[in-house]
């Protein structure tokens, strides 16, 4: 069976499944995947070029982060025309030959969609901010200043300072929960509402299969603008004002689900679209599951239980798959461990002497998940955060809350192809952040020529995923810790499969009850049943 015929696709055309719902989606950073001109960016052109690899994975789709029109203060998730492409990636033409070319090797492709900012040079916002009375007066969120001249609440943006700035053109403040050059915009305002899903129509219309909606619980604030309440007192050292309240009424405002119907309503006039929200925050559990209840929401949505978390732990596991139970109603999550905003998992969770044998088990840990799973790219290679120094920093938030936070930019690197190439054969000019000596060493020419890599082993896992009905959209039965393993047990239309964990740095030989089976998966090939230091085993009941 090719990967066109994959188990899933199987089942999509049996009727069974939509073709998303366990699905493994890839995530590309389009800056750091593969430079096709020379300039050092990566470009559209340069992703479509690496398309058989990414398809050779056995993923199912495609993430691209924004590509859009953007002045990049904030690398391309401030947006300043959300329906063209910005030149240093590429034009329309070269995307829509990406999206010819993905589903000819049988790839869906998603899109970034922001829509709780844009940039402060959206056409949008040039008007808005140009007078009291304009047609776009109320497009953006404006204040007045209290008596005392000062912002009109005690709101903090995430990247550092009030989240509010003065604007002179029209004598009010306007507000911003990221860099004061992306402007909220003020979606409880129903033409532009009408306004994003135009934007939303407009890629569809060019053969997209679905979005990954950016911030979307920061897409609707409290209109009173009452003032946020301290957070409680913590051990955590706190490097942002933003960490010093609670997030009661700058977002999360419950009028956003009506607003999410309005999306459902128009992805279902196409065929097969699928929607994940990024929902991160205060009450991201109450709002994933708000999200994506029922029929009449989005398809899927992901947090940041793992993204940020700097131990993996079996507590921490067990309580993210309990909130999202196998019952009637209750939504379907997607899971990843890395992404463009989170340091790479292998450098934040493992010891530098057990990464390679800890990127294998977290990859099988990974395919073991209820619900979708997303691999950012070079996960499948084991890349390491990679440390830049101060004057090479490109992340605006790592930059400003230098040196007690760890750079974005240190996942962002440029993807490495071949060690023997300059800069890892992503680009022949200057790369825009540096490859990493260490990640250069990865490259995916090395990793296809040993069938013991990493790169291997995760072809091998996202298989066994998809040819298993249990691994791939079965309940979870049991998760817990046993006699020093993890446990996580999938149930699904009659088939039983047992997952298997050593989280630890000693071995552990498991009782026999725990092993009873047929064996479908090991890291230990030697003696499949003996879990050395973070072994995985996962075996058919």
């Amino acid at each position: 069976m090719n990967r066109a015929d994959s188990f899933e696709n199987v089942l999509n055309k049996a009727g069974a499944l939509p073709w998303w719902k366990g699905a493994a989606i890839y995530q590309i950073y389009p800056r750091s995947f593969q430079d096709s001109n020379g300039d050092g960016i990566g470009d559209l052109p340069g992703i479509t070029q690496r398309l058989p690899h990414v398809a050779s994975l056995g993923v199912d789709a495609i993430w691209i982060s924004p590509f859009f029109k953007s002045p990049m203060k904030d690398y391309g998730y401030d947006v300043s025309d959300y329906c063209d492409v910005d030149p240093i990636f590429g034009t329309l033409a070269d995307f829509d030959a990406l999206v010819e070319r993905a589903h000819e090797l049988g790839l869906k492709v998603l899109i970034d969609q922001v829509y709780s900012h844009t940039s402060d040079e959206h056409p949008w916002f040039a008007e808005s901010r140009s007078d009291r009375t304009n047609p776009k007066n109320d497009w953006y969120v404006w204040a007045d200043a209290k008596p005392d001249g000062s912002p009109p609440s005690n709101w903090q943006s995430v990247f550092g300072g009030p989240a509010w700035t003065w604007d002179a053109r029209r004598g009010q403040y306007y507000l911003h929960n990221f860099l004061s050059s992306q402007p909220q915009i003020n979606m409880h305002n129903r033409e532009v509402q009408d306004a994003v899903l135009g934007v939303m129509r407009f890629w569809l219309d060019r053969g997209v299969d679905g979005f990954r909606i950016d911030a979307l619980n920061f897409a609707m604030h409290d209109p009173d603008l009452r003032d946020n309440p301290p957070a409680p007192a913590t051990d955590k050292p706190r490097t942002r004002p933003f960490d010093f309240q609670l997030k009661k009424h700058n977002m999360s405002h419950p009028d956003i689900p009506a607003f999410i119907e309005r999306i459902r309503a128009l992805t279902e006039e196409y065929d097969g679209i699928f929607t994940v929200a990024e929902v991160g925050g205060d009450e991201a559990e109450a709002e994933m599951k708000a999200f994506t209840q029922g029929e009449t929401h989005l398809n899927s949505a992901y947090g940041f239980n793992f993204l940020y978390a700097e131990k993996l732990t079996p507590g921490a596991i067990c309580a993210a798959l309990a909130e999202w139970p196998d019952e009637e109603g209750v939504g379907w999550p997607s899971w990843a461990f890395e992404n463009h905003d989170a340091p790479r998992a292998v450098s934040r969770w493992f010891a530098a002497g057990h990464r390679d044998a800890a990127a294998r088990m977290k990859t099988t840990l990974l395919a073991c998940l209820r619900g979708n799973i997303i691999l950012y790219y070079g996960e499948e290679l084991g890349l390491t955060q990679v440390d830049i120094p101060f004057d090479q920093l490109q992340d605006p938030e790592a930059i400003a809350n230098w040196p007690l936070t760890l750079s974005r930019d240190g996942a962002r690197t440029p993807m490495p192809w071949a060690a023997s190439e300059a800069h890892g054969g992503f680009t022949k000019g200057e790369p825009w952040l540096p490859v990493g000596e260490e990640n250069a060493a990865r490259s995916v020419e090395a990793q296809e020529a040993d069938d013991t890599s990493l790169l291997h082993h995760t072809r091998a896992m996202l298989d066994l995923r998809r040819a298993n009905r249990a691994l791939h959209h079965g309940a979870v039965t049991r998760c817990e810790s046993v006699d020093g393993l993890f446990v996580i047990e999938r149930d699904g239309e009659g088939q039983r499969v047992r997952c298997l964990f050593n989280l630890g740095t000693t071995p552990v030989a498991p009782p026999t009850d725990l092993t009873d089976g047929t064996v479908l998966a090991s890291t230990n090939a030697a003696d499949p049943a003996n879990l050395p230091p973070f072994g995985a085993l996962v075996i058919e009941l």
